[in-house]
């Protein structure tokens, strides 16, 4: 099927002929510092933040004398395109990707540090709108960008590292599951997969699954929720649900079964896929950047809201779905 043939319900066809920009200056023109000038003045930070930008180093309140910390990069034309998403949403996507880490972990965040690359021809509005995005999505937990560096490179590199608390809680890892538990998942699976495949095939619509692609919503306080409900595994849905699902199986050494009944398709996955050719349920399995949460829970549990059960823990090994391994990748996984 080719765009010209058939669209999404809903869809129309994306211009083969970008917009032109407004000239603004390039990265060259203004500098390291006056980048760094840029994307901090007039911010306001939050009080966890005790010495911001402008320093050699950041000081962010640890209320528990522990810090949480991960990192993600995201490289442009790997993780995503300026002609698909906008630099405020690339921005946005990219601390997504670690909050959703923090809250994986039980924890809350405290603070983000940032790594930029770019060509030295980069438009300064491209860095600007990055950073405005930047700040966007940290607004929504309430912490700040307490610091970072800047660096020429060919190619325009994002890194994000997110630091939390865990607020005297035990961290809910990877390897607690048990026999006997139930599965579950908080926010939405298959969307961002939908998008990028209707990106893919050279549409814009329906807007709605374009823009999970674009900027993920992940359910950020239903990590330290899990944990206050006693989670006993957790992990971020980055790569997929099959695939992220096999980590916590093999580092806890049990079997993970799911059931396909137990995932209800929403409408607008179940209206695109045919004109795709898609399962929407694959979408959901495997599809990744969504940066929903998948839990697991002793039997009993009352899920905290927003986990809708989706399978449970036994003897054994891997991730089945209705009791088959799954024919197919699992999710994304760099190098392969």
């Amino acid at each position: 099927m080719s765009p010209s043939s058939r669209t999404p319900s809903g869809a129309t066809e994306a211009s083969d002929t970008p917009s032109e920009a407004d000239e603004t200056p390039a990265l060259a023109t203004i500098g390291e510092f006056g980048l760094i000038e840029r994307v901090t003045r007039d911010r306001v930070q939050p009080p966890a933040t005790l010495l911001g930008p402008g320093d050699d180093a950041a000081v962010v309140a640890q209320p528990d004398g522990r810090a949480v910390a991960c990192v993600d990069v995201l490289v442009e034309g790997v993780h995503f395109r300026l002609d698909w998403s906008a630099p405020e949403d690339v921005g946005r996507k990219a601390v997504a990707a670690n909050l959703a880490d923090v809250a994986a972990m039980g924890a809350v965040p405290t603070g983000l540090l940032v790594g930029l690359a770019a060509p030295r021809d980069t438009p300064v509005e491209t860095l600007e709108g990055l950073a405005t995005g930047m700040w966007t999505e940290a607004e929504v937990v309430g912490v700040g960008l307490v610091g970072g560096d800047v660096a020429s490179s060919p190619t325009l590199v994002v890194s994000v590292t997110a630091l939390g608390s865990l607020e005297g809680r035990a961290p809910v890892t990877r390897d607690g599951a048990r026999p006997g538990d139930v599965v579950a998942v908080c926010g939405r699976i298959g969307w961002a997969a939908a998008g990028l495949a209707v990106l893919t095939r050279g549409f814009r619509a329906p807007g709605v699954l374009v823009d999970a692609h674009r900027v993920p919503t992940p359910p950020y306080a239903a990590g330290p929720a899990a944990a206050h409900a006693g989670a006993t595994a957790m992990i971020d849905v980055s790569d997929g649900l099959l695939a992220d699902l096999g980590h916590v199986a093999a580092d806890s050494g049990v079997r993970i079964e799911l059931r396909r009944d137990a995932f209800a398709v929403p409408d607008r996955l179940a209206e695109v896929a045919p004109a795709l050719g898609v399962d929407p349920i694959d979408w959901m399995l495997t599809g990744g950047e969504d940066h929903a949460l998948a839990a697991t829970f002793p039997a009993g549990t009352t899920l905290p809201a927003g986990f809708v059960e989706v399978g449970a823990v036994v003897e054994g090994e891997g991730v089945v779905v209705d009791g088959e391994p799954y024919a197919g990748a699992p999710g994304w996984e760099h190098f392969t």
